[in-house]
């Protein structure tokens, strides 16, 4: 079950040709695009982040979500959920979107997977941050309660946050964390960037030369090798979303991991997954035209991680289902049980550049020439050995986590 703003009117017609393409000796997509407050009018050009513009943006993200997890689960029944106006940090879109992820609990059968591709910095909630979390998540804890499972992106902007007073033109000068990504109800999906075959060797920290075409000494590779180093293009830039939560304290099955997050806070992400651009995921999409190209784009950041690791988990619930056992509900205390279903992801340094020192989640700054880039003042948290705040637990191994959660 994938929840996006506004979804796509080209969704069904764009995944059969992902899966024509990739996938021609499967079945068809079994794929459904729900609409709870009625179908948007896709032809109403307007201005804004809600307006057609918005939903042109909120397209594309459905599209990944949709091919990506089908990429991962072929003979899932996939769902996307519609709901406008468009999230952003004003908290506009939340009530549509919990109403209809509410609705779709009380519909769906038991042990239904979630994956949800939005968030606000958690400051965004203001002093009703209490009370308006508290209501969101009695809709995670119902599902819980039916053995649904919930995932969300971490963030695609490392430890920093948007500023919804300026806006969204400014971010806080100290670390933040994303919601809902930061509930205890969600497992948070944090980003990687997978080198496989490959290695990244870069010799210089500025990506483009001044006439835009890309700078080969940024870009420079090594064939070879294969790599899961943390998510930090200081290129776009971004990174990996984490952080310790100042909205919910520690979870209990965060307790073997205290030393790393301190004091008692949630700990964001739980795992990650490849969500690098350079690197990235291909998505086919043909939606509003007359406003981005048509055809195979390349995609990353978390919310491409979010959405594979959920189908990851639904192979695990299919198997379960097959055995005749409860559905999981939330899987974040089997994991922190269980580390060795994953592959740890280490602090790694590739090329001479500092751009290659890929050892933290903290965002990089164009300079004014607009070509130099140098960390951003905001400092991001460390990758370690074991749990950290920027990957996790680490990447699923795929066969040991599926029949792990499919035997526990």
């Amino acid at each position: 079950m994938l929840v996006d703003s506004y979804g796509s009117p080209t969704a069904a017609s764009d995944l059969q040709y992902f899966h024509d393409t990739f996938y021609p000796s499967l079945p068809s997509p079994n794929f459904q695009e729900l609409y709870p407050n009625g179908q948007p009018d896709y032809q109403n050009v307007g201005n804004g982040q809600s307006g057609s513009s918005g939903a042109a943006g909120w397209s594309g993200e459905a599209t990944l979500d949709i091919e990506w997890s089908y990429a991962i689960a072929p003979l899932a029944h996939i769902v996307l959920i519609a709901v406008p106006p468009a999230e952003t940090e004003g908290v506009q879109g939340f009530p549509n979107l919990f109403k209809a992820i509410s609705d779709e609990i009380d519909a769906t059968p038991d042990g239904t997977v979630f994956s949800m591709s939005f968030g606000v910095t958690e400051q965004t909630f203001g002093g009703a941050a209490s009370s308006q979390t508290a209501k969101f998540d009695a809709v995670f804890q119902k599902g819980i309660a039916k053995g649904d499972t919930f995932f969300a992106s971490s963030g695609d902007s490392g430890s920093q946050g948007v500023s919804k007073q300026h806006r969204e033109s400014a971010t806080y000068a100290y670390p933040t964390d994303g919601w809902p990504a930061s509930s205890p109800y969600v497992t948070a999906v944090g980003g990687t960037q997978l080198q496989y075959g490959w290695a990244w060797n870069p010799t210089s920290d500025i990506a483009f030369n001044a006439d835009g075409s890309a700078n080969p000494n940024y870009f420079a590779y090594v064939s070879g090798g294969n790599l899961n180093a943390v998510w930090n293009e200081s290129w776009l830039p971004a990174a990996s979303g984490g952080g310790p939560s100042v909205l919910y304290p520690r979870p209990s099955w965060q307790n073997g991991v205290a030393g790393v997050i301190g004091g008692n806070a949630r700990g964001v992400p739980d795992v990650a997954w490849n969500a690098a651009v350079n690197g990235g995921v291909l998505v086919y999409i043909t939606a509003f035209p007359q406003i981005q190209r048509q055809g195979w784009h390349v995609y990353g950041g978390t919310s491409a991680a979010s959405p594979q690791v959920a189908a990851l988990t639904a192979l695990a619930e299919q198997e379960r289902a097959a055995a005749h056992k409860r559905p999981l509900g939330n899987i974040d205390p089997l994991l922190y049980a269980n580390p060795q279903w994953f592959t740890d992801v280490q602090p790694v340094t590739e090329g001479t550049a500092q751009s290659g020192q890929l050892v933290n989640n903290r965002e990089w700054d164009y300079n004014g020439d607009g070509l130099a880039v140098t960390p951003d003042a905001v400092p991001g948290w460390p990758v370690l050995s074991g749990y950290d705040m920027t990957t996790g637990l680490g990447t699923p191994n795929a066969p040991a986590y599926v029949s792990g959660l499919a035997g526990s």
